[in-house]
């Protein structure tokens, strides 16, 4: 069975930065691309950024310039690097990979 697990997250003031990561089984790492999304209080879950297959990304306007995407094929993990962090960030993020989703991590920006 397919597992997605995430890590990191937290609590970080405005401007900071945190790193999300997720790791999952070898056997779809491989063949499909990874995505971050996210999902604040009373919204919709929202795509935040993609990694492809073939190595090109993808990224929400809200988001560009500040976090990165990023992949280790060796550890089956995708991460998601995110400085300049706002409060608007503030929400839980999910990895996502073909129909799997990751347990979701509570991501707080604030003073």
């Amino acid at each position: 069975q397919v597992q997605l697990v995430q890590s990191g997250g937290g609590w970080v003031q405005p401007g900071g930065s945190l790193r999300l990561s997720c790791t999952t089984s070898g056997s779809i790492f491989s063949f499909f691309a990874m995505d971050w999304y996210r999902q604040a209080p009373g919204q919709q879950r929202e795509l935040v950024a993609t990694f492809r297959r073939f190595g090109s990304t993808n990224y929400a306007d809200s988001v560009k310039g500040r976090f990165t995407i990023s992949r280790d094929n060796g550890k089956n993990t995708v991460y998601l690097q995110m400085n300049s962090l706002k409060p608007e960030d503030t929400a839980v993020y999910y990895c996502h990979t073909d129909s799997y989703w990751g347990q979701g991590t509570q991501v707080t920006v604030s003073s």
